[in-house]
């Protein structure tokens, strides 16, 4: 009798310390291989990320100094005359155009004796709508709409406005409508990471999370075509070019996007979380079958757990000092990277080949960026690329006054890419700097930063017509000035990640890191 009930008590103790059937478990084993299924909702999503670089590029072509020839050849050349010393009857803009159309803004709204502030201000009004939206739309709870429901209202918005630009009247009004769609994409790319993000597996984030980024290059690059094929047409049509196929992608999103598993499991519905992930991949459909009725409900007891907001990075003194260093490095690296975009008109070469060669040199960040990452301490990777790009971009001002072009225009390349690799590893390296609890906020932060460093860019980029390419020397300067800030960051290669702020103070003293730190 005693031999026949110790294997049974045994049995019932290992059902009772093993551990239970979590989701994150039931999430890992269902997506532990990426199926086509998988692929083609990250494509659909991270598609936002190309409509989103167009918009934010387009300017390079709608407010382009348009060239002009002269039709009194008595009182001007258009190779040594200033436009605006000579009479309006003396010359006319290329192209044919009159009257109220106009091949881009400048021409249209007849900004072409403006000062450099009032042509950069519909470029400078986007980015301004950028911050605005980032610090507003990024306290707005998702617990009632949720990651797809977010992107598409983020997607249609900035499309819609896009669209409705078409019909602008003056500058005040084409500015209004550029911070509008500014404001209406600001967090387009945070929330269709975090959707991506959340429906992968540890396993293949990293190469998922690569596919969106990917995407907003080739739309860069998309961009250059289409404006070239438009190049004929008014700069109005390239805003229906790019806008009308947002519009129906957003349409895509709302239909075929799924929502993300993690945040259904998180709102209590585990049953439509389940549903999400047999059509993420049907492969494991009998697997999700067979466990989902033994998936035990979390009980969540927020009201025991520390609380954390964004004002816990300001109110810690080496959280502070951290996140003013990132943001003085990331507003560097902004400038650089949507300013030499802008800037690169100045230099003489077709601006449709030199806008494609910009967005081509971002595919090779992708390679680079984790081989920097694996092999190189992060601060010494960010000093050495942001020494390197600002030394290029400054090298690119005094070889374009000596008329050496095409060596100038190799170096841009080099800046920008430099640009790019910077912010790359910024975001790996605010991961590491920040626990979990803050990290979003942190994050939130570092994007703030690079774009004030981007809304900056257009009225410098406008000085390069007085001063040809000055723009780049300073963008050089200050991707290499505000770059040396990361010496006082501390080490982070190696080092496991934290989830709150007193982990993370635990484990900086373990690692003997300085609170100033």
């Amino acid at each position: 009798m005693e031999d026949s009930s110790a294997p049974l008590l045994t049995h019932i103790e290992d059902e009772d310390t093993s551990p239970p059937l979590t989701f994150d478990k039931i999430f890992e084993q269902s997506l532990s291989d990426l199926g086509l299924s998988q692929f083609l909702q990250i494509l659909l999503v991270g598609l936002a990320f190309a409509f989103d670089s167009q918009q934010i590029f387009i300017t390079v072509f709608t407010d382009a100094y348009p060239t002009w020839h002269c039709l009194d050849h008595t009182v001007c050349n258009p190779a040594t005359t200033d436009i605006c010393e000579l009479p309006r009857s003396a010359w006319e803009w290329d192209g044919g155009f009159k009257g109220k159309t106009g091949k881009s803004v400048i021409s249209e709204f007849d900004l072409e004796c403006s000062s450099s502030f009032l042509r950069g201000l519909p470029t400078s009004a986007f980015y301004m709508g950028s911050i605005v939206g980032g610090v507003l739309l990024s306290t707005i709870p998702d617990g009632f709409l949720g990651r797809k429901q977010l992107l598409f209202l983020s997607t249609s918005t900035m499309s819609v406005t896009g669209i409705s630009i078409f019909f602008s009247s003056n500058i005040w009004s084409y500015v209004f409508l550029k911070f509008l769609v500014g404001f209406a994409r600001s967090q387009t790319c945070t929330y269709a990471l975090v959707l991506i993000s959340e429906r992968v597996s540890t396993r293949w984030r990293p190469r998922a999370t690569m596919i969106p980024f990917t995407l907003f290059v080739l739309g860069f690059m998309s961009l250059s075509g289409i404006a070239y094929l438009a190049r004929h047409a008014s700069w109005r049509v390239l805003y229906l070019c790019t806008s009308v196929p947002a519009a129906v992608h957003s349409i895509f999103l709302l239909f075929f996007a799924l929502e993300s598993p993690r945040w259904l499991h998180l709102q209590g519905m585990n049953q439509e979380a389940i549903e999400v992930l047999k059509r993420i991949s049907p492969e494991t459909r009998a697997y999700l079958e067979s466990v989902s009725s033994r998936l035990l409900q979390q009980q969540e007891t927020p009201e025991q757990a520390p609380r954390y907001t964004i004002k816990d990075l300001f109110i810690r003194n080496w959280a502070f000092r951290r996140i003013m260093v990132v943001m003085i490095i990331m507003f560097g690296l902004g400038m650089s990277y949507y300013g030499v975009p802008l800037a690169v008109r100045d230099i003489k070469l077709s601006i449709y080949l030199s806008e494609s060669l910009n967005a081509m040199v971002e595919l090779p960040s992708f390679v680079i960026t984790p081989i920097l990452l694996e092999r190189f301490n992060r601060r010494s990777s960010v000093l050495v690329n942001a020494l390197v790009g600002g030394a290029s971009g400054v090298l690119c001002f005094f070889l374009s006054l000596f008329g050496r072009t095409k060596i100038a225009f190799a170096l841009e390349l080099v800046s920008f890419l430099c640009a790019r690799i910077g912010f790359n590893l910024m975001a790996v390296y605010i991961v590491e700097l920040f626990p979990t609890c803050v990290r979003n906020c942190a994050m939130t932060m570092l994007r703030q930063a690079l774009v004030v460093g981007g809304a900056c860019c257009p009225i410098i980029a406008s000085v390069g017509r007085h001063v040809p390419s000055l723009s780049f020397a300073v963008f050089g300067f200050a991707m290499s000035g505000f770059g040396l800030f990361v010496l006082l960051l501390p080490e982070t290669k190696g080092s496991s990640l934290c989830d709150t702020m007193e982990a993370q103070e635990l484990r900086d003293q373990a690692l003997k890191i300085s609170p100033s730190c």
